[in-house]
């Protein structure tokens, strides 16, 4: 059995490869369990898999989960299972906006998150929305923020911001970043980025003296690289050929293909679909070529600030090579620490699900060795 942390009574050591055959499906389905931590949770589940063989059933099971866990009183539950249906909910489908608002409700409820936590940063045409949480004690401070869809302060392209600025993911994430420390009035700041937040804490931290420390939970070093590894083998040279090439044939063609390979793929036909959305995009081919932008390799040598990078050694999004190639190009950086998790340590999957207790662990811990104790902006 792997080894308990500190945090274990919050998050469980445990991910189960047996709770869907699909593989994306299965991991969301952890991710459910691992941010509730619950056993009648994971039973529900495991109830309920044998019916569902493609989003539509995924959706529908999870609604009536939420429903029932509603019924019963277990606000936190129903969001949860409301979260994860809302995960796969096409942006035409019309109970998706109303979903995503009565996931942050009922967890606002459940952790009593009043009105005064509770902030509108503005930023461009809209807000960022945002949450601060100060302790009785605070010797520091933590931004964090997440990537495509875990969300702590909504910078561009993610949450509210998204949804109801209608402002869309930029790879200059200095700038979000920038509005957040401005309005806070914040100095001496620790940079928290999970998921895609990798890549845009890096790139925050190069421009922004304001930070002293940087964690990228995981890295994300070439945006564009994780996308591709979704595609068929056979197609990976076809797609970064079009993408490389900019030109209006080219562009139709990659379309074309596009949709021919989403009928194979579920995953590759939603993750395109809430890339376009996402990145504000109206074709596949101009969310492809916006997603070359993401990338750390003339960033990171303008780094100067403490780093902490941690990966999961059997990540299914990051290239393993990626969390060694970011380390190796923090060429200016005042220090550099390295972590990979292990299937050992139930922690090897994208951010450390099955074991995220322990990556929290690792953050506390190195932002103790200096002089951090975690205060954050973000969502619970």
């Amino acid at each position: 059995m792997p080894k308990q942390n500190r945090f274990s009574e919050l998050f469980p050591v445990a991910f189960y490869d047996d709770l869907h055959p699909d593989f994306g499906v299965n991991f969301q389905m952890n991710r459910c369990y691992n941010f509730s931590n619950d056993e009648e949770m994971l039973r529900e589940m495991r109830e309920i898999s044998p019916s569902i063989h493609d989003y539509g059933e995924f959706i529908e099971a999870f609604l009536k989960l939420h429903e029932k866990s509603l019924g019963s009183g277990h606000k936190l539950w129903a969001a949860h299972y409301l979260r994860t249906a809302e995960f796969y909910m096409a942006l035409s489908d019309p109970r998706k906006q109303e979903a995503r608002k009565k996931f942050i409700s009922l967890t606002r409820e459940h952790f009593r998150i009043g009105d005064e936590l509770h902030y509108p940063v503005p930023y461009e045409k809209g807000f960022l929305s945002a949450y601060r949480f100060t302790p009785e004690n605070p010797r520091g401070t933590f931004v964090v923020f997440g990537g495509f869809d875990v969300v702590f302060f909504d910078g561009p392209g993610q949450g509210a911001a998204l949804e109801d600025s209608r402002i869309p993911m930029t790879h200059e994430w200095e700038k979000p970043v920038r509005a957040v420390l401005d309005y806070f009035a914040l100095n001496d700041v620790t940079l928290i980025g999970v998921s895609l937040g990798g890549y845009l804490a890096i790139r925050a931290a190069a421009r922004e003296e304001r930070v002293t420390r940087v964690v990228a939970d995981d890295i994300c070093t070439d945006f564009f690289e994780t996308l591709l590894r979704q595609f068929p083998t056979r197609s990976r040279r076809l797609v970064t050929f079009f993408i490389t090439h900019q030109n209006k044939l080219y562009a139709a063609l990659f379309s074309a293909l596009i949709r021919k390979l989403a009928k194979k793929s579920l995953m590759l036909e939603w993750g395109v679909a809430q890339g376009m959305h996402v990145m504000g995009t109206e074709t596949p081919y101009e969310f492809l070529r916006k997603r070359t932008w993401f990338h750390t390799r003339e960033i990171s040598p303008r780094v100067r600030q403490d780093v902490l990078l941690l990966g999961g050694q059997e990540d299914h999004y990051i290239p393993l090579h990626q969390f060694f190639d970011q380390g190796r190009t923090l060429t200016g950086a005042r220090s550099v620490t390295s972590r990979l998790f292990t299937r050992a340590e139930t922690a090897r999957n994208h951010c450390q699900l099955g074991n995220v207790g322990l990556s929290v662990e690792v953050i506390v811990d190195w932002g103790g060795a200096n002089d951090v104790q975690m205060t954050h902006n973000g969502k619970t």
